[in-house]
Order: C-alpha cells, then sequence, then structure tokens
C-alpha cells in the first residue's frame, strides 16, 4: 500500500497591521452649518471648541411624525431633558471656513497616504445637514476633495512617474511596465478617438473651475525624492445595497430593444442601469471592488473633472426636507502607488514587492432621514429605507466593536449586513487613521435625528483603530536621483583649475627678427614639456580617480552594511517595543476588565443599597403606621376606660342607692316581724293568764274584715338602725404570705363575704419585687356577667424561683364571688291565702311588695300580719 499522502499545513496568513499594537481612536468632529433663516428656532449651541449643547426645543417635543406636541414631562424631567452636552475632538461653527477645517482633519490624511499610510474619512448627518457642501464644496469655496487633491499634487508634482509606467491590475495591486512599453501604451491610447483621460495641460471646466483655483498652497514635508508616484481615481455609489461604478462608460443604442430581467424587451426610451459590482477580498485581506474603473491622473484639473464627471451619474432628488437630496452612498479612493528609483536615479526600480499603495477613501454618505417627514413615496420610500437600514448596520459595528475593545469580548462584527460596512471592513480590522465629520443642522425640527446623530457619534469616538505602520527602508543610497545628474560639471572644472596652475610658464613668444630661429623652437619644446606632464598629470589624476572610487565604493559598502545592521538592531528593538507594547495593551484590557467588573460591582452594591434603603423606607413607614394604629387603639382604650369609669361610677351611685333603700325595707321588715311576735306573746299570755270560760268563738273573716281599720298609707316612722357590718371570712391559706393583686380599674362591691389575706402585701402592679417576698400570688379579677351583675373571680397561684434569679407564677384555683339584686328574685307565697270575696285569685308577690305590706301594718291591730300565718285549726274527727 502506498503511504497516505498529508497535506502541507497551511501558513497562517499574517493580516495587515497585526504587528502592530499602538491604536488611536476614531477622530470625531462636529460641524454646525448656519440657519436658513435667521429668526429660525435653534436647539444646538456651541460651548467652545469641543463641546455642543442640545437645548429641547421649549414647549414641544417631537412626534414619529415630525409635528409639534407639547411636552408631557414634570418639571424635573424637562430639566433633565432640556439641555444634553457632547464632546468632540474638535467643533467648529458656523463661521468655520473650509481651509479651517481642511487643515484640522483633512491635511493630516493626505500627508499620511503621501507617506505610505491609508485613511478613511466620512461625513454623517441628517439630511440637508451640510455633508456634501462640506466634502465637495460650491464655486468659489471647494470643499474637502479638491483641497486634498490639491495638496498631493503640489508635493509630488516634480515626482510624478509617466503615465502607464504603473498599470492597474484586477486583484488590487500595481505592475510596473518599463519605458518602452510605458511609451507603447501612451502612443496606443492617444491614437483612440475618444481618450479616456484628458490632457495635462486641458483647461478646467468653467463649471467646476471655481471650486480647485484654490489661493491657498499647501504641501505636504519630507517627500521621498528617490521615488516616483503615480495617482489613480476611482468613484462608486453605494444605492439600494447595490455598488455601482460612476466612471463606467456604459454604451447605449437607442435602436436595439433592452431586455429586463424577465426576458422581455423594455422600451427603448428607458433608462438601462449599469452592472452592480460586487465586493472582493485581495491577498492582503483587503476589500475591494472588482471591476471597478481607475483613472490615472497627473494633476488637479484632471482628477476633479473625472469626479465631476462621476458626480453627474450620481443619484439625487427632491424631497420635501432637501432640494437635491443625495439618495445613495459615495466612495472617492485616491490611490497613491510609489515606487523607487534604482541605483543610477534614473528609472524606475522594476521590482514589484518594493511598490507602495496607500489609498485615501473620502465618503459622503447619504442623510438618515424620517419617511413620514420627508413625505417619501415609491421609490423614494425604498431608497430611504435602504439608507437607513445601512446607517443602522454601520452603528451596529461600531457597538460591537467597541464592546469588544472595552471589555474583552469577542462577538462577531455584522460587517457584510451592508456593503457600507463590508467595503470598510479592513479600515477597522486593520490599520490606518478614521475620521468623521458629524454634519449638523441647527433648527428645531431636527431636533430629535440630531440627537439620534450625536450619540452615534458618542459610540464611535470610543472605536480604536491599529495605528499605521512606517514603510521599510528599500535599502538604496538617498539622494541618488540628483547626485548623477550633477556629477560631472565641478569635477571636470576642479581637474582644469589644477592642471593649468601646476603648468610650467610659457616663453616670451614675440618675434622681432624675422630671421629668429629661437623663439619658435622654445614655445615648441615648452608646448610638448606641457603636453607631458599633461598626460602625466592626466594618468596620475585617473589613476587617483579610481583609487577614490574604490575607496567610496568601499565607504558605501560599510555604510551600507552599518545601516543594515543598525536596521537589524531597530528591527529587534521594535520587537522588543513590540512585545512590551503586546504586554502594555494586555494589561490595559485588563485593567478595563476589572475596570468594568469593578464599576458591575459597584453597580450591584449600588443597586443593593437602594433596595435596603427602600426597605429601610417602607418598614419605617411601616412603624409609623403601625404607631399611629397604636396610638389610635391607646386612644379610644383611654376613651373606653373613661367611659367605662363613668358607667362604674354610675352603677355604684346607683347601687349604694339600691343598697341603703333595701337596706331601710328590710330593717322595717324585721321591725313589723318584731312587733308581730310581740303581739302573738301578748295573746298567748292573755290566753294563758284568762281563765278558761267557754269556748270562744272564732269571727268569721269577713266579719273581721269589716272590722279591720283601714292601713295608714304611709309606714310607721322606723327608728334609725346603724348599717350592718361586713363580715369577713379567714382565707384557707391564711398561713402563707401573699401578693393581693389588685388592679385600679377594679370596683369596690359590697359582697358579705369578702374574702380576708392577713400579712398580704396589696399591688396595683404585678412587681418581681412583692414576688420575691411572697410564696402565694392571688389577682382580683373583674368582668360584667350575662344578667348585668358584677362577677369577681380571685384567681390564686404559687410562686415559684426561676434559674435565671427571677420569679414566675403557676396559677393552682379561681374562686368566684357573685353579687345579686333581691329584687331580680321572683317566688310565690308559701301560704295559701283565702279565697277573696269577689272571687279573684291570689298574685304573685315579690320580697319589695310583701316588706311594703309588712311595713304599713301597725302594732295592736287586731288582723295584723301574724293572723294570715296562723295556721288552721284542725277539725277534730267525729
Amino acid at each position: 500500500m502506498k503511504p497516505a499522502r498529508t497535506k502541507t499545513p497551511r501558513k497562517p496568513v499574517v493580516k495587515k497591521g497585526s504587528q502592530t499594537s499602538l491604536k488611536d481612536p476614531v477622530g470625531v468632529y462636529c460641524r454646525v452649518r448656519p440657519l436658513s433663516f435667521p429668526d429660525h428656532e435653534c436647539c444646538i449651541e456651541v460651548i467652545n471648541n469641543t463641546t455642543v449643547q442640545l437645548h429641547t426645543p421649549e414647549g414641544y417635543r417631537l412626534n414619529r411624525n415630525g409635528d409639534y406636541k407639547e411636552s408631557c414631562f414634570t418639571g424635573l424631567e424637562k430639566k433633565f431633558f432640556a439641555k444634553t452636552q457632547y464632546s468632540f475632538k474638535q467643533v467648529f461653527g458656523t463661521h468655520t471656513t473650509q481651509k479651517e477645517l481642511f487643515d484640522v482633519v483633512a491635511n493630516p490624511l493626505v500627508d499620511d497616504l503621501i507617506h505610505g499610510k491609508n485613511g478613511l474619512l466620512f461625513t454623517y448627518g441628517v439630511t440637508g445637514s451640510g455633508k456634501t457642501h462640506t466634502m465637495t464644496g460650491s464655486p468659489g469655496e471647494g470643499g474637502l476633495l479638491p483641497r486634498c487633491l490639491g495638496m498631493i499634487f503640489n508635493s509630488i508634482g516634480s515626482f510624478q512617474a509617466k503615465r502607464y509606467v504603473f498599470k492597474c491590475n484586477d486583484r488590487n495591486s500595481m505592475d510596473i511596465q518599463c519605458e518602452v512599453d510605458a511609451l507603447l501604451e501612451r502612443q496606443k491610447r492617444e491614437a483612440m478617438p475618444h481618450p479616456k483621460t484628458p490632457a495635462i495641460k486641458r483647461q478646467a471646466d468653467p463649471e467646476f473651475a471655481d471650486m480647485i483655483n484654490l489661493q491657498e498652497f499647501c504641501k505636504a514635508e519630507e517627500v521621498d525624492e528617490d521615488s516616483v508616484y503615480g495617482v489613480f481615481v476611482s468613484y462608486i455609489e453605494i444605492y439600494n445595497n447595490y455598488i455601482y461604478d460612476l466612471l463606467e462608460e456604459v454604451s447605449f443604442d437607442p435602436i436595439k430593444p433592452k431586455w429586463n430581467s424577465c426576458s422581455t424587451p423594455m422600451r427603448n426610451t428607458d433608462f438601462v442601469p449599469p452592472q452592480s459590482k460586487l465586493l472582493r477580498e485581495d491577498k492582503n485581506h483587503n476589500m475591494y471592488v472588482a471591476g471597478c474603473t481607475e483613472v490615472e491622473v497627473k494633476s488637479v484639473e484632471e482628477a476633479f473633472e473625472v469626479f465631476w464627471r462621476g458626480q453627474k451619474k450620481r443619484r439625487i432628488a427632491n424631497t420635501h426636507l432637501n432640494r437635491e437630496s443625495s439618495r445613495s452612498h459615495s466612495v472617492f479612493n485616491i490611490k497613491l502607488v510609489q515606487a523607487p528609483l534604482d541605483a543610477d536615479g534614473d528609472n524606475v526600480l522594476q521590482e514589484k514587492e518594493q511598490i507602495t499603495i496607500s489609498q485615501l477613501s473620502l465618503v459622503d454618505l447619504a442623510g438618515s432621514e424620517r419617511t413620514n417627514r420627508t413625505k417619501a413615496e415609491g421609490n423614494r420610500l425604498r431608497e430611504a429605507g435602504n439608507i437607513n437600514q445601512s446607517l443602522m448596520t454601520l452603528r451596529t459595528c461600531m457597538e460591537v466593536l467597541r464592546e469588544n475593545q472595552m471589555y474583552g469580548t469577542n462577538k462577531m462584527v455584522p460587517y457584510r449586513d451592508s456593503k457600507l460596512t463590508h467595503l470598510f471592513k479592513n479600515y477597522f480590522d486593520g490599520e490606518g487613521k478614521v475620521r468623521m465629520i458629524v454634519c449638523v443642522n441647527p433648527k428645531a425640527e431636527d431636533y430629535e435625528e440630531s440627537l439620534q446623530v450625536m450619540r452615534f457619534a458618542e459610540v464611535t469616538q470610543e472605536v480604536e483603530v491599529a495605528r499605521p505602520v512606517d514603510k521599510a527602508i528599500c535599502g538604496l543610497t538617498p539622494g541618488r536621483r540628483f547626485r548623477n545628474h550633477a556629477r560631472a560639471g565641478p569635477v571636470e572644472l576642479l581637474v582644469t583649475e589644477v592642471v593649468l596652475q601646476s603648468f610650467p610658464p610659457l616663453p616670451s613668444c614675440e618675434i622681432l627678427d624675422i630671421n629668429d630661429e629661437q623663439t619658435l623652437p622654445r614655445l615648441i619644446e615648452a608646448l610638448e614639456k606641457r603636453h607631458q606632464l599633461r598626460q602625466m598629470m592626466t594618468d596620475e589624476f585617473n589613476k587617483q580617480s579610481v583609487t577614490f572610487k574604490a575607496m567610496l565604493q568601499e565607504f558605501d559598502n560599510g555604510v551600507l552594511n552599518k545601516e543594515n545592521y543598525i536596521q537589524g538592531k531597530l528591527n529587534e528593538k521594535e520587537k522588543v517595543i513590540s512585545g512590551q507594547k503586546l504586554e502594555i495593551e494586555r494589561l490595559e484590557k485588563k485593567n478595563k476588565t476589572l475596570e468594568y467588573k469593578s464599576a458591575f460591582q459597584i453597580e450591584i452594591l449600588e443597586k443593593t443599597t437602594t433596595i435596603y434603603e427602600e426597605d429601610k423606607r417602607n418598614l419605617q413607614q411601616e412603624l409609623e403606621t403601625q404607631n399611629q394604629k397604636l396610638q389610635r387603639q391607646f386612644s379610644d382604650k383611654r376613651r373606653l376606660e373613661a367611659r367605662l369609669q363613668g358607667m362604674v361610677t354610675e352603677t355604684t351611685m346607683k347601687w349604694e342607692k339600691e343598697c341603703e333603700r333595701r337596706v331601710a325595707a328590710k330593717q322595717l321588715e324585721m321591725q313589723n316581724k318584731l312587733w308581730v311576735k310581740d303581739e302573738k306573746l301578748k295573746q298567748l299570755k292573755a290566753i294563758v293568764t284568762e281563765p278558761k270560760t267557754e269556748k270562744p268563738e272564732r269571727p268569721s273573716r269577713a266579719r273581721d274584715q269589716e272590722k279591720a281599720p283601714q292601713r295608714s298609707v304611709s309606714p310607721s316612722p322606723v327608728p334609725n338602725v346603724p348599717p350592718l357590718r361586713l363580715r369577713h371570712r379567714r382565707s384557707r391559706s391564711a398561713g402563707d404570705r401573699w401578693v393581693d393583686h389588685k388592679p385600679a380599674s377594679n370596683v369596690q362591691t359590697e359582697t358579705v363575704m369578702q374574702p380576708h389575706v392577713p400579712h398580704a402585701i396589696t399591688v396595683s402592679v404585678a412587681n418581681e419585687k412583692a414576688l420575691a417576698k411572697c410564696e402565694k400570688y392571688m389577682l382580683t379579677h373583674q368582668e360584667l356577667a350575662s344578667d348585668g351583675e358584677i362577677e369577681t373571680k380571685l384567681i390564686k397561684g404559687d410562686v415559684y424561683k426561676t434559674r435565671g434569679g427571677g420569679q414566675s407564677v403557676q396559677f393552682t384555683d379561681i374562686e368566684t364571688l357573685k353579687q345579686e339584686s333581691p329584687t331580680g328574685r321572683k317566688r310565690r307565697s308559701s301560704t295559701v291565702t283565702p279565697a277573696q270575696p269577689d272571687g279573684a285569685e291570689s298574685e304573685w308577690t315579690d320580697v319589695e311588695t310583701r316588706c311594703s305590706v309588712a311595713v304599713e301594718m301597725r302594732a295592736g291591730s287586731q288582723l295584723g300580719p301574724g293572723y294570715q300565718h296562723h295556721a288552721q285549726p284542725k277539725r277534730k274527727k267525729p
């Protein structure tokens, strides 16, 4: 069997800019356009050169449909939302000129472009905020784009390569052609009937001549004089999330019918849109538009003419908010190609690896807008939806990038959701400088849109982009462009001067005699000597020149070796520095992570504290509520006690009167009983002492009733009898020492048998000191019985000592004392009253009635009460 073939492991691709560790934040600038009408309400105020403040228009808040609405905020909310401040790298007010804006924002980007570094500059804002004016400009006041072109050609004008020395390919890179191939290419293009590129010396179109005829002269510093440069421009637009080449020449044949996507012929008068382009990724992982037209330009006029030609094809429309509103995102790319000269300084070095390509992208974004404010319909509505969707994707990408960089997360950035973000992916993942100009309109109607723009700018400022690195030195001797041009002249003059000074003087050449034959031979001999000396000196000079050239070459080699050695050392130092920078970056990320965790923990603690404080407030409120409830209950209790005390006092007085009345009635009854007994004794004495004659005849009751005297209405006077003393009974536990607990609210009753406990400690409130001295405990408790009488309960118990040194009571017995009123009892007389003459039956009588009857009888009456109680004499049996 053949051994299985193993695949060669793929080398990891090192992305451009991965070696760099230094990062710079995205530079965000703000430009405030002037109000169209000075009397309009303004909602944006420039505080200083870095801060703007947004004012909520007084008395209104924007609805979804953009109309005015009265504010529904409270006073505190109005104060909070009325003013909001936002900070930028720099703020440009309404009086800022295009030159001031260019010097601060675009000048550093062009300088980096000439030194081989990429840059991105885009304008962002709502519709009508001045983005296109900032980027393109107006007649007499050129914008950032023409000024960038002017600075580029002012810097590299004398160092430009001839046309077609650099040639574009389809892989986002450049090829180098020799002088002969470039010449043939130029002749071929010039022979075409309609050349694609205008001539260099052609005058600018009067339509845009005022924009590029700038009075200011701007030039980059430290331009490499030993290199040649080429400038290529391209212009695209992103319309409805499709990419179109604005410089593409689309042939239009009005006779030949056009075919749409449904394979049906279209009308000849219909416009056939150009084919959309696709995005590709080159070997350096940079995104580019495949098949895009790139035009080589040699002057500002030529470059701006190309831009103006594409600008006329850009989609613009008249909307409710802007007369010429951009309906697409436009991207104007300036690509600068740089290649070193050879060792002689005459021709371009034919090594593709030595080519440096840098690009500056100038982006004019379409304005974000609300469709209900622009009153968009049909195609305008679809355009607005795509514009807002692409800007929303851009905002999402910025937020994810910011979160990944600040918190160390690794979320996927959704570049591919939009062609706009996908095209500029390499700027944020690779290296370069990114600048954004936020254009705002201060009118009150754009307040809500301006607020969203400010929030997006605030997020974008926190995104960091890798700083571009300097290009590597090609290793050739610097200054070679001008060294060979100035080599011949000074050397020849020096040699001639030295030779003339070292020649012997010539003899006199005057011939005074015609027969003189010595002057000419002497002159010839002197000239021959001078010639020989000159030849010798020339040979010696040539030898010394060769020796000097060898020494110079050796010196150059030594310098080159030293440069290589120094470059190696520098590379090592750069590696060390890169490692240290990576470590610093790691520590910074760790520090940010710790800060984030600390902030998170602090936030949790603050929330917990807030919850605890809220619970504390709730408990305090509940405590206050309970206190108020207890106060109300205490007040009700006091009121009830006062009412009960009044009732007790009233009842006591009532019972005192009733008792006095009953005692008086009882005294009268007892006195009557004594009188009756005395009468009976008298009768009995009379019967005993009198002699027995004949049996007296018992008078009839009817006759007795007739003879009985009428009773007086009022009873006879009764002597004052002292009140009865209450009797006490001795307790069964009289030998022990008691605590007699009688609450202050008890009512003093007059129960006949009152308990009496000797040697008792009487208290109104039980206390530990009294309990410690006694063995028994008695509590007097009173309550109202069901029949309305007061019932007294004596609750008894034993006192014990506890382990903790205190006292406890164990109840063992309950004794009940009840007071009853005799008027409430009704009973029937025990004696049988005789029938009344009128035949009426005897009635039920109570004690009170019978007492009153007894009181009315008089002593000595023949028909007293005792007579009624006499039993009937028994009849003898026959």
